[in-house]
């Protein structure tokens, strides 16, 4: 089958879908997004793209440096209240926040909101990243603190840099991201050995399959890390894995309390 064939045999959207498609941005990026990653500009624009991005990361820094002790949720921003996905990342929030965790996420709508208003539910702190998109992402209602920032890998930055573990659910390209660059980073000890927890174990099964089969086989990685994806349709086995791998191995501690300063946008 050519790929022009199979591009004819591949399903289409549902109308619904395919409006939140839309309204989530899937489109081109921002002009000066586009511009920067086309190659190499004038050495000015070049210098001011730079101060942008550095100041988006220094925002962040100073927003989230007294969060608390952290646990990132990834998973896609299109389910809906009415899908399991979203009751599941809702129960997963709010059991994160019992533990005494901060809930962070993206920010946006979808599995970032539910497990955002889970902590919130709870009585505990939910933070987001929120990004700057072609069709704009609104922080979703269940946000104590964020930081907007333009940079996908910014995005990323933020979210790992304050977190103890990891729950993953279901979602898309930029899920998948989140996940491999997360394990990429456990695996080349650029960031401890922190839990990375995937939930809906259906829907993960075909990708862990595969890296079974090609990847492991292949030896392009190793077994033990398979090992650092743990699989569970449970909130509350995925959350009793990070309070006792904090309380064991990080202690769930930043260390000494610093003083607030307001001209560093504390």
């Amino acid at each position: 089958m050519t790929f022009d064939s199979q591009l004819n045999h591949m399903p289409t959207l549902p109308l619904e879908e395919a409006q939140t498609a839309v309204e989530w941005g899937v489109g081109p990026p921002p002009s000066d997004e586009r511009l920067f990653l086309r190659g190499p500009q004038s050495r000015v624009r070049e210098l001011i793209h730079a101060i942008r991005l550095f100041w988006d990361i220094i925002q962040g820094f100073r927003k989230l440096h007294f969060v608390g002790p952290c646990v990132t949720v990834f998973g896609s921003a299109r389910f809906t209240e009415q899908q399991v996905h979203y009751q599941l990342a809702r129960e997963v929030g709010y059991r994160l926040a019992k533990a005494g965790f901060t809930v962070m996420t993206g920010g946006g709508p979808g599995i970032m909101e539910a497990a955002n208003r889970g902590a919130r539910e709870a009585g505990g702190l939910s933070v987001g990243c929120n990004i700057e998109l072609p069709h704009e992402q609104k922080p979703n209602d269940y946000l104590d603190h964020w930081v907007t920032v333009r940079d996908f890998g910014i995005r990323k930055l933020l979210l790992i840099k304050y977190s103890y573990a990891f729950i993953t659910l279901p979602g898309g390209f930029g899920t998948l991201d989140e996940i491999f660059s997360t394990a990429t980073l456990i695996q080349t000890e650029k960031i401890q050995n922190f839990p990375l927890i995937l939930m809906g174990v259906e829907y993960w099964k075909p990708m862990m399959q595969f890296l079974h089969d090609r990847l492991l086989r292949e030896r392009t990685i190793d077994a033990h890390d398979l090992d650092r994806l743990t699989l569970t349709d449970s909130p509350q086995h995925a959350v009793n894995l990070v309070v006792e791998v904090g309380l064991k191995q990080f202690g769930l501690s930043y260390g000494p309390r610093l003083r607030r300063r307001w001209w560093l946008g504390e």
